[in-house]
């Protein structure tokens, strides 16, 4: 008993030594990264892809001991979005930017002036190292009171050609990344970066029988998924139930259709999986399909390539918008990425042959991408900030 007593008494004195030093070392390891963590305002926001190239980032920023906040909208798709990753979120004023006549250009730009005060406010509280911006209407204000605040601003603008919110901030930036070459011309010389878009990690690790269970599908037919973007597209959502049990007879699909966009009298279609939204099963989604129908938003024609998806790519009409989308699909189609039908000419019958053109056509389109050279994104922008907060 007495040499028991002794034998717990030294390894209860040891113990206490080692916890003691382990916290000793924690609490010094914590002190340092307290002290050296760096702080960076991201912002970004009105669709999907003007927040997840930010989303991407943020484990890089994270591991590089950043303390990380975001500014966006009040009730915008970011808030959300970003709510989700566990990022303080401060929502601002901000109205929308229009090339076109419409009674609410005459309010707006009021929203645009109070979201820059709020904006200056958030700096001062915030005291960010640096700002960061993937464009969109609510970035405005945040960029132009860092540039008063003379806190130094990178943006991205995925796009070929800048988007008028990126125009007016682009003067107030440091470097400006972009995803194409063919934008380096649109850029000032000494501000443009390629450094591509960055890709959400996740994507890449997808689980196809994870999806296929999700799904309810077989592994007898190959998979087609339909991604109309974040609110869906009508003609898209249409084309495709129009040519239903044709398509069915081939492939079973998943349909991102959009909210309010289900269909009621498929829900129990064998072989289709309809969803208005989802996040963390489209990484699965993703690995399971065989082919891809897409809008031709940059940043998911960077993950379609990224993922090696062979696609269709059905951008938005200039009518629509100001272009952007088919200056991004003809540059992938040239490439030989992507198999391109205008919204024009987009019918039930010429959804269902380009299908059956790029289902033929896989290892082409796959060995294409392989041969893209795409870069590391995330790495290149990391780098590109910590470049600038050394100036």
């Amino acid at each position: 008993y007495p040499y028991f007593k002794v034998s717990f008494g030294f390894y209860k004195s040891f113990l206490d030594i080692l916890t003691q030093e382990y916290n000793i070392v924690r609490y010094q390891h914590e002190r340092k990264r307290y002290f050296n963590m760096k702080k960076i305002v991201l912002t970004g926001g009105g669709t999907a892809g003007h927040v997840t190239p930010n989303i991407a980032l943020i484990p890089g920023l994270k591991e590089a001991s950043y303390e990380i906040s975001y500014i966006g909208s009040y009730r915008g798709m970011e808030k959300e979005l970003i709510e989700a990753e566990h990022i303080p979120y401060y929502g601002i004023s901000s109205g929308k930017l229009r090339r076109y006549l419409d009674l609410k250009n005459l309010s707006d730009p009021f929203k645009v002036i109070k979201g820059f005060g709020q904006s200056l406010r958030l700096l001062r509280k915030l005291k960010p190292d640096i700002v960061f911006s993937k464009g969109g209407f609510v970035s405005v204000p945040v960029v132009l009171a860092a540039k008063f605040r003379k806190i130094p601003v990178i943006i991205h603008e995925s796009d070929i050609t800048p988007g008028l919110a990126n125009k007016i901030a682009i003067p107030a930036a440091k470097k400006v990344c972009c995803n194409f070459s063919e934008t380096l011309k649109y850029l000032p010389r000494d501000k443009a970066v390629l450094t591509g878009s960055p890709i959400r990690q996740e994507l890449l690790s997808g689980n196809p029988e994870y999806a296929r269970s999700y799904c309810h599908f077989n592994s007898k037919k190959p998979v087609l998924l339909v991604i109309g973007g974040s609110s869906g597209s009508k003609a898209i959502n249409d084309a495709v139930r129009a040519k239903l049990p044709a398509l069915l007879k081939e492939f079973q699909i998943i349909h991102l259709c959009g909210k309010g966009n289900l269909d009621d009298s498929q829900a129990k279609t064998a072989g289709y999986a309809q969803f208005e939204y989802v996040s963390q099963q489209l990484k699965d989604m993703f690995a399971l399909a065989d082919v891809v129908i897409s809008r031709a938003g940059a940043n998911a024609i960077c993950e379609l390539l990224a993922l090696r998806k062979p696609n269709i790519l059905i951008p938005l009409p200039a009518a629509a918008s100001r272009g952007d989308q088919i200056l991004n699909a003809k540059s992938f189609e040239k490439q030989g990425f992507s198999f391109v039908l205008e919204e024009e000419n987009l019918t039930a019958d010429t959804l269902c042959s380009a299908v059956r053109t790029v289902s033929a056509n896989q290892t082409g389109y796959k060995k294409a991408m392989r041969k893209s050279g795409q870069m590391d994104s995330i790495e290149t922008i990391l780098q590109l900030i910590e470049k600038e907060l050394a100036h």
